[in-house]
């Protein structure tokens, strides 16, 4: 039986009400498919104190983000910010995040998702820690934002990439990184990432589970709740592998290799 892979999973909303019930098991079963370092996603001021709480308590195994995502813009005041930078200087956050733009759903206004993206911008290039940014359907206005802060930044991922070639390209001209999920093993809407693949830099690519969501499709064997889980992380790595040509084994160790660096664990 050969060896599990051993995999950082870059993008995981432990804190969801999905995994109340088990989530000591679910960091078990990660664990053990080799899945041992997981990066808990903050989405709010509550959330991220969640995912912090978390790591605290699995601080071998588990690190976290603290941020606004543009969904929760408009329930952030500026006064908050000191709230937010406090977080941040927890050891076990190693990114300000998730933050960015969604022209897709626009849960807040559009002026206040980008006013709240720029403060935490601001707060990034302040604090030196890399940024996790979630876009959708915002590609051009995010990358103006994100261009204007580069060089401040110490780093960028997109996570969840779903975008075309347009955007790829923009964003690695940025020198970001690109977190791809299970979208990509989706045959109804994720396969346009297949031959985008092979462009991205090894150094430039990490993959998640964005777990409870996005479970991934091509799995044989599929849970009966379709829950995603860090467990199934594998699997996106597999369908990177044959789309690159690559063994399985040499995604596995540039992803991590690459999410240790990024992220300084």
């Amino acid at each position: 039986m050969s060896e599990p892979l051993h995999l950082i999973d870059i993008g995981v909303n432990l804190t969801n009400n999905r995994f109340d019930h088990d989530r000591k098991a679910v960091i078990e079963r990660a664990i053990n498919t080799g899945v041992a370092t997981l990066i808990l996603t903050g989405t709010d001021l509550t959330e991220s104190e969640a995912a912090l709480s978390l790591c605290q308590q699995w601080p071998e195994h588990c690190y976290s983000t603290a941020g606004i995502h543009p969904h929760y813009a408009k329930d952030f005041h500026t006064s908050q910010i000191n709230n937010l930078k406090a977080l941040a200087k927890e050891p076990q956050v190693k990114a300000l995040g998730e933050m960015g733009l969604d022209f897709n759903r626009d849960f807040s206004p559009r002026p206040i998702q980008e006013h709240v993206f720029i403060q935490q911008l601001e707060l990034a290039a302040e604090l030196k820690l890399p940024v996790f940014c979630h876009e959708r359907d915002a590609f051009e206005r995010q990358r103006a934002i994100l261009r204007e802060f580069r060089d401040h930044l110490v780093n960028i991922v997109i996570h969840c990439f779903t975008g075309e070639k347009q955007a790829l390209y923009g964003y690695l001209d940025l020198d970001c990184h690109i977190g791809i999920t299970g979208w990509v093993c989706d045959e109804r809407r994720g396969y346009h990432l297949h031959p985008l693949l092979k462009d991205i830099p090894d150094n430039r690519l990490m993959v998640e589970t964005d777990a409870p969501y996005l479970l991934p499709r091509s799995l044989a064997k599929k849970p009966a709740n379709r829950r995603n889980e860090p467990c199934y992380l594998s699997e996106v790595v597999k369908t990177i592998a044959k789309q690159v040509n690559k063994p399985i084994e040499q995604v596995a160790k540039e992803t991590t290799e690459t999410a240790k660096a990024f992220f300084n664990i």
